[in-house]
């Protein structure tokens, strides 16, 4: 893995033609006279193996994790996995773990279900936009207690095709499915949208279990933090990069607005790129969002969920920071 900044602008990988076309579709919005480029999309932020391993090292990061609130995450749901297993029910189960990573998070919800019921079957699909995570994933479960890991074309898939899959799944002795949606994911998606395609892809015995930060009305206290996180900008750096721009001609920045935290990068010097016949004009000041992590209201979330969901329970940390959602049709 790329680890220095400097080792990033030799190595600096080549304009990205999903990247730049998304920049073209997208157009910019001006705010004074600063160009504002919005590219905030999860699925550019995983295009190469250096990108994806970027995020899992910081994902690995005990401070991460606590700025997060995802050691609050792995908790609530621990000390709530006997009534999420009730809710589940008994027999053999697929877990479909949706935006993987490296399996890690699963893995722990797995093991604990393992010592709760030793004899419940569990089959393991991972599903990530990424394929390098999926990789990983199915590395990490490779060693754990499961009867099979469910390798095909779709596990490499956004979440819009999941109408498509869990059909495929239901076969044999496994007809339930537990959907985990871990790590705020949620948090980068517009919420009605991704919580209307996992319910559409579910049946009435499945539960699908959400991990989400909640604001707790200290954001401002996390944007700093996010501010000076070399990790987080060495993870997102790889956007700007993609599209021509050196990792010493943008600063990586954060900002709490609009119910959400945006990160950043803000054009140091003028900068025109052509690619594909197209030309974009940077000006110094110019920014370029890359990234998006809505903290929803609690009342908020519980009416997005039970929007689209007929019973749900929502689990709220002691420090109000996170939620755990359990849910069914």
């Amino acid at each position: 893995m790329i680890k220095s900044s400097e080792n990033k602008v030799q190595d600096q990988p080549k304009i990205n033609d999903l990247i730049f076309k998304e920049l073209i579709k997208r157009g910019y919005a001006l705010e004074g006279n600063t160009h504002v480029w919005n590219i905030a999309d999860s699925k550019l932020w995983y295009l190469t193996p250096e990108q994806s391993q970027g995020y899992l090292d910081l994902d690995a990061d005990q401070e991460y994790k606590q700025e997060t609130g995802q050691l609050q995450a792995e908790n609530l749901i621990t000390e709530n996995l006997a009534e999420i297993l009730e809710k589940i029910g008994d027999g053999p189960i697929n877990i479909i773990d949706l935006g993987c990573g490296d399996g890690k998070k699963a893995a722990v919800i797995v093991q604990n279900i393992k010592e709760i019921n030793p004899y419940m079957k569990v089959r393991y699909c991972p599903i990530d936009i990424s394929g390098y995570m999926v990789e990983k994933a199915i590395e990490t479960f490779s060693n754990l207690d499961v009867e099979e890991i469910i390798e095909f074309q779709y596990n490499i898939s956004d979440f819009e095709n999941l109408e498509n899959i869990t059909p495929l799944l239901r076969k044999g002795e496994f007809k339930k499915n537990l959907f985990l949606l871990l790590g705020n994911t949620l948090g980068n998606f517009e919420a009605n949208e991704l919580l209307y395609e996992i319910r559409s892809a579910m049946g009435f015995d499945d539960l699908f279990l959400v991990d989400i930060a909640i604001n707790d009305q200290k954001q401002e206290e996390r944007v700093e933090a996010y501010r000076k996180s070399k990790k987080f900008n060495d993870f997102l750096v790889y956007i700007p990069m993609q599209i021509g721009l050196s990792p010493d001609e943008v600063e990586w920045g954060a900002r709490w607005r609009n119910s959400r935290i945006e990160f950043y990068y803000t054009v140091k010097k003028d900068k025109q790129i052509n690619f594909q016949g197209r030309r974009i004009i940077f000006n110094k000041g110019d920014q370029i969002i890359v990234a998006i992590a809505y903290k929803h209201d609690k009342e908020a979330l519980m009416t997005y969920l039970k929007l689209h969901f007929g019973d749900v329970i929502l689990k709220i940390s002691k420090d109000q920071s996170k939620a755990v959602g359990i849910c069914k049709k």
